[in-house]
């Protein structure tokens, strides 16, 4: 922080910020008065010497209340954000007051929501109770963007492009397959290539999922393009709207296992053979040495849950190799 953005920062009275966006919010002066029991004079004079501060008008006044500048518009959005973040700083701290001893942030994927954090999470609660964790679902690319702003100490998702500046450790694998309604043409057709699934009509996750990207990108290689008919932000919604011939999907398999017994019962997944398909799920940070305690404790605990899964399933792979 520079000396100019240091002054800047002592200048800036929190109290006046709270009656700034009262004043915003009732409109005016006087209504915010009688709620925050202060003097409308008082308030008058906050709100002078902030513009003062600022340099800038933040409100037009008139007879029948205020109306925000440019300028008071800008500072209104800063200072519900500066105020969030002191009542969540609050929450946070006296969480610790009441004997919890860390704090993690945690953004992840929705294909490492459903598939693997929740049997995780679950035994690491239990082994660590005097852990919070904060556990959010975005985007891969918003996982990383979290992390690189400092929104979250750990994201779990799938590394892309643009997260050079990271660090990162494998967490698991997933596999995509083919979802189809039970009969369809390319149920029984065994592994396929996802160019065979083109001339059907598909449902998609969000445009900016990792898994309609690598479709996408994997269909315009191929000169192709997806009969994209219907965007959905979940899993099971995907499932019910291909349940219900609307079309195919693409998504983990070990997501649609998990499924089979409700939404997905009648509906068959089938293998795909290309590469792209088999995903690696990693653990990204900033720096992980510099990581708190506890979120180098999950760390730990999310590597090794990790590693003996994949310790298990290779004694398997070998007896298939040798079949």
């Amino acid at each position: 922080m520079t000396t100019t953005e240091r002054s800047f920062a002592r200048r800036i009275d929190l109290t006046s910020l709270q009656l700034f966006v009262a004043v915003c919010e009732l409109g005016s002066i006087g209504r915010a008065a009688e709620r925050e029991f202060i003097a409308a004079s008082a308030i008058s004079k906050r709100l002078s010497d902030l513009e003062a501060t600022l340099g800038t008008p933040l409100l037009y006044r008139h007879t029948r209340g205020v109306d925000l500048t440019p300028a008071g518009e800008s500072l209104l959005h800063h200072a519900r954000s500066v105020l969030y973040s002191l009542e969540k700083m609050q929450g946070e701290l006296s969480e610790y007051a009441d004997g919890v001893r860390g704090h993690v942030r945690v953004h992840a994927n929705i294909s490492a929501i459903v598939q693997f954090l929740p049997e995780d999470l679950g035994v690491f609660r239990r082994a660590h109770e005097e852990i919070k964790i904060d556990l959010e679902e975005h985007l891969s690319t918003e996982v990383l963007r979290a992390v690189q702003e400092g929104a979250a100490d750990l994201g779990i998702c799938h590394l892309a492009e643009g997260a050079s500046e990271l660090q990162s450790l494998v967490y698991r694998h997933d596999r995509l397959v083919l979802i189809v309604p039970t009969g369809h043409a390319l149920a029984d057709q065994g592994p396929l290539d996802f160019m065979a699934s083109l001339d059907h009509d598909h449902v998609g996750l969000h445009t900016n999922s990792s898994i309609y990207v690598a479709t996408r990108q994997a269909a315009m290689a191929a000169g192709r393009s997806i009969k994209l008919r219907i965007h959905v932000t979940g899993l099971d919604a995907m499932c019910r709207m291909i349940e219900n011939g609307l079309g195919i999907g693409v998504m983990p398999g070990g997501a649609f296992e998990l499924m089979r017994g409700g939404v997905g019962r009648r509906l068959t997944s089938v293998a795909l053979t290309n590469d792209w398909a088999q995903r690696e799920i990693r653990l990204v940070a900033r720096d992980f040495s510099t990581l708190p305690v506890a979120a180098r404790t999950l760390v730990a605990h999310l590597q090794a849950s990790g590693e003996a899964v994949r310790t298990r399933a290779e004694p398997r792979a070998i007896a298939t190799s040798l079949a």
